[in-house]
Formats: C-alpha cells, structure tokens, sequence
C-alpha cells in the first residue's frame, strides 16, 4: 500500500478515509509513490522532511490554491495514480550568515525572500559568480525564485513566469526605491546568486527560504542543490507545465 501523509485539518482526514477504502477496494499497490493530502505549504514541509527520498510524490489538494497539488475525485483517483505524469525539480539551497557570524542553511523549493526587517527600507548588493547584477538596490527586499516557484510569491511582485525546463532563476526587487526602474534579471540555474546587506546595524533585513525564516542576516548565498530532486506526480490534464502555461495567459490577457 502507498504510504500516505494527511494534514490535520478535517478535510484532508475525510479525502484520506475515502483514499484508503478505495486503494483496499481496487487493491491498488505501490510502494514507491508518497500520497501527500493537504495544501501548498504542507506538500512543501513533506518534501522538505523527505529529501533524501527516491520515492514518488502526488499531492491531493484540501488546502485553497493548492499550486503543487492534484484535485481530488474519489471517483478517479486510482485511475489518476496509475497514470499520472512525473516531473523532476530541484530545490535551491540558502545559506545565511548572521550578525552574530552564525550560519545557517535551509531548502527552498518555491523562493528565497530577502525582506526588510525594519521600517528602513533594505540595502543590497547582489552578485552572481563573479558579475555584479546590481551595486546597490534599495528596496523592500527581493526574491529568487525557481521556475516551480515563479507563480507563487515572485508573480505577487511581477517577476517573471519561468517554464520547467528552462533551467533559469528568476531575481525580482521588491518594490524597488532605488533604482526605481530595475525589473530584476533572470540567471542561470547553474549561476550563485550572493546578495550582502550593505547595512546591517541600521537596516536588518531576514532571508526567509519558503516559510522558514533567519533574522539579521548579514550575508545570503542561494544556488540550486542539483543533489537533491524531487519527484512529482501530476495528472495529465492537470500537469504543472499547463498551470504554469495557464498563469502566463492570465498575466497576459490581464
């Protein structure tokens, strides 16, 4: 039997006492899949917990937008399980080293969030490999989003919609004060991205990978951790290549 994984909440409890009647009911057997029943965010802790996994992972949505998620039909599901489409993605890697001098790393598979902590606007210098993107952005922060990510967070703050396989990042300011005009650029996901607090006595600044955040951060590094993949599971009709797709029609007819 799949092993599966339910949030708390009393929906995700009805979707799994329906899932377990049907997988008994059809004998549906297969060990290598994880059935993750909650929203975005809960699918995001699973995988997070679950890094060194090889297993496969579908996701039932009963959470609201439920991006990551698949929509639940409890008269479709086995069928939908049998022949859902796999897509790989791989998380970034944020390594934070505060003002005490202490380092910290964390997984993000959506974005990492470097957000002003104070009413002071932030102050950053952002560098990738040995080119300087921007001197010195005054903003409220910004964000380097995956393409797994660019409909989240990075589409609220107009960066772009990356596809799948295009092997980008995405780095978006967040309203920017300074230069008022910089739209962000897109890397490389080969590229490290090293953004550096040009103040941080007067204006701290916290870098938040997904939820998980680190307070007075001094200095962040992101790059994508290739050693770690993820295997996703999507139904056909509802693969996440189309809701990227379809988030790119909205923006453009919007």
């Amino acid at each position: 039997m799949s092993q599966i994984i339910c949030d708390k909440n009393k929906k995700s409890k009805n979707i799994k006492s329906i899932l377990i009647k049907k997988i008994k009911k059809f004998n549906f057997i297969n060990s290598n899949i994880i059935i993750v029943i909650g929203g975005d965010g809960f699918m995001l802790q699973t995988l997070k917990r679950n890094k060194d996994s090889k297993k496969f992972f579908y996701g039932i949505n009963s959470g609201n937008y439920g991006f990551l998620m698949n929509k639940f039909s409890s008269k479709n599901i086995i069928r939908s399980l049998t022949k859902a489409n796999m897509i790989t993605i791989s998380p970034l890697q944020m390594t934070v080293k505060n003002t005490k001098n202490q380092t910290k790393k964390f997984l993000a598979i959506n974005e990492v969030s470097i957000l002003r902590q104070s009413r002071q606007a932030a102050s950053l210098s952002i560098n990738y490999g040995s080119k300087q993107i921007i001197k010195k952005l005054v903003s409220d922060g910004v964000l380097v989003s995956t393409p797994a990510g660019s409909t989240a967070y990075n589409l609220s703050v107009h960066g772009p919609i990356l596809s799948l396989n295009s092997k980008k990042l995405s780095i978006s300011p967040i309203s920017p004060f300074r230069p008022r005009r910089w739209k962000g650029k897109i890397v490389s996901d080969k590229s490290k991205i090293n953004i550096k607090n040009l103040n941080p006595k007067k204006r701290p600044i916290s870098a938040v990978a997904d939820n998980i955040e680190v307070r007075n951060a001094k200095n962040i590094i992101v790059k994508t951790n290739k050693k770690i993949k993820f295997n996703l599971l999507y139904d056909k009709k509802r693969s996440l290549q189309k809701k990227i797709k379809i988030e790119e029609l909205r923006r453009e007819t919007s």
